[in-house]
């Protein structure tokens, strides 16, 4: 199945001072961004046709991909001064590159590459910066034996908050980690049917207009998870991502050796 990306946000909570004008996805963990460890996510599953929405930042995408290096994440043989790959990452990989405007909402971007996804009556679709150790053929199997317009993966909302609850006294009854809630947030990993497009007007959104509407139809999808799900909204959060990498704790590299 084709992926559609969106990696054309400003992503401000990201922003330091060198790095002012590279978008969230650009941002790295380990030696590769966080655009490449979801891409690499989905290519494990085999689904190696990417559409990669953009917008703020473009270039830093497009120059990554036209400039990759395999070295860095490969071994490899240098004999004679020829270079022999004993792996490789991207070499069977279609990405294809379009620009979707720089203050375009989600379900915009989607629209504009539509016409990439003629003949697709299923396709993928994510946001460019939370990884996950999902179960992705199952997410899909179960979308597929469903007459769903689309499925979006659900996850308890992360932070370490906690809820209270407070009587009528003003005395607090009960102290609960937001986690344990009986609450479910948008965690992506959205599959989608071509009926999405029905209900995403110009310059919609996707959750707020496409999904908000399938949910009224009784056509939206749920696949509950309460295994590794991390987003990378804030600086706080990449650095943590980064840092769990050095140490080798990596639950979302399912391609590598375990």
């Amino acid at each position: 199945m084709k992926v559609v990306l969106f990696c054309g946000g400003y992503g401000t909570r990201m922003r330091t001072g060198t790095t002012a004008d590279v978008p969230k996805p650009m941002q790295m963990v380990g030696p590769r961004p966080l655009i490449w460890h979801v891409m690499r996510y989905y290519a494990h599953f085999g689904h190696k046709d990417f559409v990669l929405c953009l917008g703020y930042g473009a270039h830093h995408i497009k120059n990554f991909f036209l400039d990759y290096r395999e070295t860095e994440s490969n071994d490899f043989v240098l004999r004679g001064g020829d270079l022999e790959l004993l792996a490789t990452d991207i070499s069977d990989w279609t990405i294809s590159f379009v620009q979707t405007g720089i203050e375009s909402p989600i379900g915009e971007r989607l629209r504009r590459v539509r016409h990439l996804l003629d003949g697709d009556e299923i396709f993928l679709a994510n946001y460019a910066d939370v990884l996950t150790d999902a179960p992705l053929p199952a997410i899909i199997d179960r979308f597929t034996q469903s007459d769903a317009g689309a499925s979006m993966m659900v996850v308890p909302p992360p932070g370490t908050f906690h809820c209270v609850d407070i009587g009528e006294t003003g005395l607090v009854e009960g102290v609960t980690p937001v986690e344990e809630m009986p609450l479910w947030v948008n965690g992506g990993y959205f599959v989608l049917r071509q009926e999405v497009f029905d209900h995403i007007p110009e310059n919609g959104d996707l959750v707020a207009d496409g999904c908000t509407e399938l949910a009224k139809r009784g056509s939206l999808l749920a696949y509950p998870y309460r295994g590794y799900w991390r987003p990378t909204d804030t600086v706080k959060e990449r650095v943590a991502l980064d840092e769990a990498y050095s140490r080798g704790d990596r639950p979302w590299a399912l391609w590598e050796p375990r």
